[in-house]
């Protein structure tokens, strides 16, 4: 496997992480009283799994000098 093999076979896997978080989140919310640090904690794993996802396409797209 090459690199960006590599990178995209984790981007994909953060990107499903992300989603689940999201669902995660969902369902929380729709109680009646959530746990509101529990909530806060996945909110900020949510945020860290975006910019972790950033870093990889970055590096996956190739620089255009325009």
């Amino acid at each position: 496997m090459s690199k960006n093999d590599v990178l995209r076979v984790k981007l994909e896997v953060l990107k499903r992480e992300h989603r689940d978080l999201d669902e995660a989140i969902a369902a929380l919310q729709e109680k009646s009283a959530p746990d509101q640090l529990t909530l806060r904690r996945l909110k900020k794993q949510k945020l860290s799994l975006k910019d972790r996802i950033a870093v990889l396409e970055d590096q996956l797209t190739p620089d255009i000098i325009a």
